[in-house]
């Protein structure tokens, strides 16, 4: 019977590629989780701005709410009523892009990913 020195650090070398992949596959995952989740929080926070009517401030509340993570450009508002009258519809629209930490995911996604996030409330 031969000598199985040093059998487990090559079984180790073999395997730690894809533990690291896992890792930053799981960090990555939780990266776009927190994101979906403030751009969401961000946008209800913004629709309800503009559904009581203070339609100067709903972008500022979308960035703010967000923590500044987002910019007033990745935020589109529009109203079903130009004049914004009472029961006419207010839908704010967010898209951030975010890129990818895992080195073999990325190439599949050179420009990031964008999440989208739309919201719709009735103007009081």
């Amino acid at each position: 019977m031969k000598s199985e020195k040093g059998a487990s650090i090559v079984e180790f070398a073999l395997i730690l590629p894809l533990l690291i992949l896992l890792v930053f596959g799981i960090i990555d995952f939780g990266r776009i989780f927190h994101a979906y989740l403030t751009i969401d929080h961000a946008g209800r926070e913004a629709a309800r701005v503009a559904s009581v009517g203070k339609f100067s401030d709903v972008e500022t509340t979308a960035v703010q709410k967000s923590g500044n993570m987002i910019t007033a450009e990745d935020v589109e508002v529009t109203y079903s009523d130009v004049n914004k009258i009472r029961g006419s519809i207010a839908t704010v629209k967010i898209d951030y892009k975010i890129t990818f930490l895992t080195p073999i995911i990325q190439p599949f996604f050179p420009s990031g990913l964008t999440l989208s996030d739309t919201t719709t409330m009735r103007i009081e």
